[in-house]
């Protein structure tokens, strides 16, 4: 503030200085001019003085005795009174002739008047005007200016090309246009010289202290501003694209066979970060409903740097071929799984180790949560296994549930406490400790939840059978990952979905039969996860603890899957998510890599004939689970 007024009073007394100096000279030329039309007038007076006295003068001198004189008569002395001729020869030998003292009189009149020939014209002229009363007006010189007009150019067309013909111009006339005259800038004004003195000093602007440097630097605005710069600047250098790429076709040989090669598996990208990723396990992900390249990943503590924050939640961009994530969020407990706010594109949930739940917002330049739920009995006191938001546009709610056997209902306005809440008891006397959930398509009130003890359970939020309704035998080990069909066509398969276990099995149900169709066993360790493609109807994906990712496709082979690949390192893989186009499949391991890869077309895309081939595998599949349940 200092310097601002320092600045101000500094242009105030420039502006003094220079309206006191502007005011000194126009006094002084005021006082020249003054004087000099004295001394004009001075001047002028004293010349007519002296050019009158001395025609006075010239008038009253008599002329000299031996100058001859010439008798005129009345025409002749009228015709030289107005203009007096010259002498000639002949007036010479006339004016010889007078000085014999010859004269002629004029018959029958008086005297004429008599002039000298060789008087000063001036002087005749002087008594001229003295008898006619006649006053003469004196001229002064003006100022000349000279002005040259450019010559008019002259164009002429051609039918043919209608192009403009310049005239012929000759070298003086080009020389003319070069001498034009140079018109020169006006004095500027005071109001001129203030705003040069303040464009001066824009253009050299004051320089910072290390205070003011720091002040901005922190700022939020620059925060903002750098934060969203960074971004700009990572996807512009990670782009990556090909282009030798041939859209004729010549190089798909080649390309057909690594497909072929890969089992319909390519590998796309990784997504891992030193700091965030580093000795941490990705216990969740998810993809963007809004933004189909964004996939977020959830990770818990990492043992190695108790310092950090214990949960870790990472957005990464797959349009964008960078290894820097899009967005970072932490809080102070390991985030046990996390989702995407469907209708709220900003919104990112997790659900805690704790048992809080956790609210951010990408809007915010904060990474730790916006919002969370408090640690109380109402809420939940366990780990939170799944989050979900279901509903419409104008009516949804945030659903989750936890190993101590309760489901909350919350709003995302509000998380101080559950708008509902639920014990999951099966018979009224076993709580269930739920270690997955999952909502059929377009249903909000029916779901199913995989359990603690292997077993699975359908059940219901609202209605006379609120709760757990029935039970489904089948694993023999804890549930790690639940699936409900989702792709939509022709034939309704909402009543299907598939489980994951510490069995090593793979298991897919019905809703209507309490017990598995069919029983997937090719793993050979720990299957941690499974998920339906969202727009296939008989392709679904597991992953396990060897690191493989396995392709299943009902309508080609149950046996084994279509398509496998294991990842390198052969690092446990967790959790695997479908993009919702069902061209890409994301894993992530337990070292806190997340690995993307490309889905062959002939096995991502469904045919017609998929839905009703696989309506007849099922019947297939429950003939012959009736035929052992008979045996």
């Amino acid at each position: 503030m200092s310097d601002t007024r320092n600045i101000k009073a500094k242009l105030e007394r420039t502006k003094q200085l220079v309206a006191e100096m502007h005011e000194e000279k126009r006094r002084k030329a005021e006082e020249r001019k003054k004087k000099e039309s004295e001394v004009q007038q001075m001047a002028e007076c004293a010349s007519d003085d002296s050019d009158l006295d001395r025609k006075k003068s010239e008038i009253s001198q008599e002329p000299p005795l031996v100058q001859p004189l010439h008798l005129l008569t009345w025409d002749t002395c009228y015709f030289h009174y107005l203009v007096p001729t010259p002498m000639s020869p002949s007036s010479q030998s006339v004016s010889a002739s007078s000085e014999n003292g010859s004269q002629e009189s004029v018959e029958g009149g008086t005297m004429a008047r008599t002039l000298q020939w060789d008087m000063d014209p001036s002087a005749l002229q002087l008594l001229a005007d003295s008898e006619h009363r006649y006053v003469m007006k004196r001229l002064e010189t003006s100022e000349i200016v000279q002005i040259d007009y450019i010559p008019k150019k002259l164009v002429t067309y051609c039918k043919e090309t209608q192009t403009p013909v310049a005239s012929n111009v000759s070298e003086e006339e080009e020389k003319e246009d070069e001498e034009l005259p140079v018109v020169q800038p006006k004095p500027q004004s005071e109001e001129h010289l203030v705003t040069d003195n303040q464009e001066t000093m824009q253009e050299h602007p004051k320089e910072l202290t290390e205070e003011e440097k720091q002040q901005i630097v922190q700022s939020e605005d620059f925060l903002t501003f750098f934060d969203r710069s960074i971004r700009l600047v990572e996807r512009t250098l990670a782009e990556d694209l090909d282009i030798f790429f041939d859209y004729s076709g010549r190089d798909m040989e080649d390309r057909e066979g690594d497909t072929q090669a890969g089992l319909n598996l390519s590998f796309n990208q990784q997504f891992y970060d030193e700091q965030w990723s580093k000795h941490r396990v990705v216990t969740c992900l998810d993809w963007s409903p809004q933004y189909s390249e964004l996939l977020m990943a959830s990770y818990n503590a990492n043992e190695h740097a108790p310092q950090e924050p214990d949960g870790v939640v990472l957005v990464w961009n797959m349009k964008f071929k960078k290894t820097i994530p899009e967005y970072i969020f932490h809080c102070q407990s390991s985030v046990m799984s996390v989702g995407f706010a469907q209708f709220h594109p900003n919104l990112i949930v997790g659900g805690t180790y704790s048992g809080q739940i956790a609210l951010w917002d990408n809007r915010s330049p904060r990474r730790t949560p916006v919002q969370r739920t408090p640690l109380s009995a109402a809420a939940h006191t366990h780990p939170v296994s799944s989050v979900n938001v279901v509903g419409t546009q104008n009516a949804n709610s945030l659903i989750t549930v936890s190993t101590d056997g309760k489901m909350c209902s919350w709003s995302l306005d509000m998380l101080s406490q559950p708008q509902d809440s639920m014990e999951l008891y099966y018979n009224k006397s076993k709580v269930v400790a739920v270690t997955g959930m999952a909502f059929p398509v377009g249903d909000v009130n029916n779901f199913v939840v995989g359990s603690e003890e292997g077993t699975v359970y359908t059940a219901s939020r609202h209605g006379s059978k609120a709760g757990i309704s029935e039970m489904f035998e089948g694993h023999q080990g804890p549930v790690t990952g639940i699936s409900c069909h989702n792709a939509v066509g022709p034939i309704d398969f909402s009543n299907l979905f598939t489980t994951s276990s510490f069995d090593w099995t793979a298991k897919l149900w019905s809703t209507k039969h309490n017990k598995p169709l069919y029983s997937f066993e090719d793993s050979v360790d720990y299957v941690y996860d499974v998920m339906w493609s969202p727009v296939h109807p008989a392709v679904f994906a597991t992953v396990d603890g060897i690191g493989r990712l396995d392709i299943w496709n009902l309508n080609k082979d149950k046996e084994v899957p279509t398509a496998s690949v294991t990842v390198e390192g052969s690092f446990a893989l967790n959790r695997v998510r479908w993009a919702s186009g069902g061209r890409e499949v994301a894993a992530g391991d337990s070292e806190g890599r997340v690995w993307i890869y490309d889905v062959g077309e002939r096995l991502a895309v469904p045919h017609s004939e998929d839905w009703s081939r696989l309506a007849q595998v099922l019947m297939e599949m429950r003939a012959n689970a009736d035929g052992e349940v008979t045996g």
